[in-house]
């Protein structure tokens, strides 16, 4: 290839590169990404056959003297608009829990059999939780404490149990800025959380798919654990600069060894079904063909047992390390209100938005 057609055919990539809409908005991305990490550009300008890191680079370079402060507030602006656009702020489906007044966004409530059931609806974000959904989740764990069912599931519509956090709630930084965030969204943990500990009945977790982060913690607190072969559970916490929750420090290590928690809350390691059961992190593990009729056969049956008693026995129960978990609980959130403000977790959480706009 000659000289002159190495010109023409990079000149007509970037070209393609600029023209295009989507590599526009992921330009802006990597460098509104460069400039809260790292600063102004300071860097050599690549050479002229370098297309792909010479356009990069003039997006970072164009940004000028922008403060990290500022570019973090404009990356998080921008890659929250483009959750806004593709419907991430979750799709209303309004479920009416009985003898409630109460409708749902980002859950289905329903009573049958003695049963409340609370599925996560966010199916198309792999039900992902939100904030908001982190306050309709405590609402209906409070409305299901004061209703007449015998027991209380939780499970996922579609093929996830949950994703955990949705990273997009580190998007929407308040005036008050990171500090506030961090402050506003440990103290909602810390009631998401409690309202698992002081949840009186017999709470049940039906795990229909994979489950991630906070969703994971706090089956700890469950009562019983049910799960799809197909399940998998995992804690990705110092891939995110962030640390444990939903108790999980001290439950995780009473059931499975401090050995094996570390692996999970350390190290991030995904357990199959079948390994969190041997863990005893779950109760028992079922084929993924007869998942949903071999469970709710079995609760039902559960479901007509005496409400009074069971509800006692739970209580009797929790009443040994009630207080403990709560310290667990508040001692959790502090760390984590720390983590949240540090670099190393906003970086990281950047970071996970910058893989999924790589040119």
């Amino acid at each position: 290839m000659t000289l002159k057609s190495q010109f023409e055919q990079a000149k007509n990539k970037l070209s393609t590169l600029k023209n295009d809409p989507g590599n526009e908005v992921k330009l802006k991305i990597y460098a509104l990404f460069k400039q809260s990490t790292q600063g102004p550009c300071n860097t050599p300008k690549p050479g002229m056959l370098d297309f792909v890191n010479k356009v990069k680079w003039d997006a970072w370079k164009s940004l000028g003297s922008l403060s990290q402060e500022d570019a973090r507030q404009q990356y998080c602006d921008l890659i929250g608009s483009l959750v806004q656009a593709e419907g991430g702020s979750s799709t209303p489906v309004a479920a009416q829990p009985a003898g409630s007044s109460t409708a749902y966004n980002t859950l289905l409530v329903t009573t049958e059999d003695d049963i409340t059931t609370i599925k996560l609806n966010r199916p198309a974000k792999k039900n992902a939780i939100t904030t908001e959904m982190y306050n309709e989740i405590i609402a209906a764990l409070e409305q299901a404490a004061k209703d007449d069912c015998v027991l209380t599931v939780f499970t996922g519509a579609g093929d996830f149990y949950c994703s955990g956090n949705d990273l997009t709630n580190f998007t929407k930084i308040p005036e008050g800025g990171v500090e506030l965030m961090a402050k506003q969204g440990g103290e909602l943990l810390r009631k998401y959380v409690k309202a698992y500990i002081d949840f009186p009945k017999p709470l049940v977790a039906v795990v229909n798919g994979p489950a991630v982060g906070v969703s994971v913690t706090v089956l700890g607190l469950f009562d019983l654990v049910y799960a799809t072969e197909r399940a998998t559970f995992h804690t990705p916490f110092s891939q995110l600069g962030q640390s444990a929750e939903g108790c999980s420090s001290y439950t995780f290590p009473k059931l499975m060894g401090a050995a094996k928690a570390s692996e999970m809350l350390l190290f991030n390691k995904k357990l199959t079904a079948v390994q969190a059961c041997e863990l005893g992190l779950v109760t028992e593990v079922f084929p993924d063909s007869t998942f949903q009729s071999e469970v709710w056969t079995r609760l039902k049956a559960y479901a007509k047992l005496p409400r009074n008693s069971l509800a006692l026995s739970k209580q009797l129960i929790r009443s040994v390390e009630k207080d403990r978990l709560h310290a667990v609980n508040d001692a959790e959130v502090e760390r984590l209100t720390e983590r949240w403000t540090s670099d190393e977790c906003f970086n990281a959480v950047m970071s996970f938005f910058q893989a999924k706009a790589k040119l």
